[in-house]
């Protein structure tokens, strides 16, 4: 073996979590609903699908270099997928609203982490109300 622990059915990052469509991106942010926390900005909607879908968006003019923005997308991905099982069915855009400049891999995670968090109780106030 390689020495990879295997990853339980429901915690990978599949396909099927992603949102891939411009018109699905557009739906979000027409929805009006972000938590901001200190790098993020986590907009989103509910959808029918009974599971949450992430769509990232890491803008150039924020991250110059391409490796930067790839490891916030994959720092985004991972907290995703370890999240979703604690997530309302809804579709989740992630959009980097703050320039990464000395900030740590903790720091970013733990602000998605607490907006993921303000997400869930938010949803929970709409979905009683």
């Amino acid at each position: 073996m390689s020495g990879e622990v295997p990853l339980e059915a429901g915690a990978r990052f599949r396909r099927a979590d992603r949102l891939l469509q411009p018109s699905e991106f557009s739906r979000v942010f027409t929805a009006r609903r972000v938590i901001r926390g200190r790098f993020f900005a986590v907009h989103w909607s509910p959808n029918e699908l009974g599971r949450p879908r992430l769509g990232l968006v890491v803008a150039k003019k924020l991250v110059r270099r391409a490796h930067q923005r790839n490891l916030v997308k994959r720092i985004a991905r991972e907290t995703f997928r370890l999240e979703k099982g604690r997530l309302p069915a809804c579709d989740v855009v992630v959009r980097l609203s703050a320039p990464i400049v000395e900030v740590t891999r903790r720091m970013l995670r733990e602000d998605l982490l607490s907006c993921f968090e303000r997400l869930a109780r938010e949803v929970g106030k709409c979905a009683a109300s």
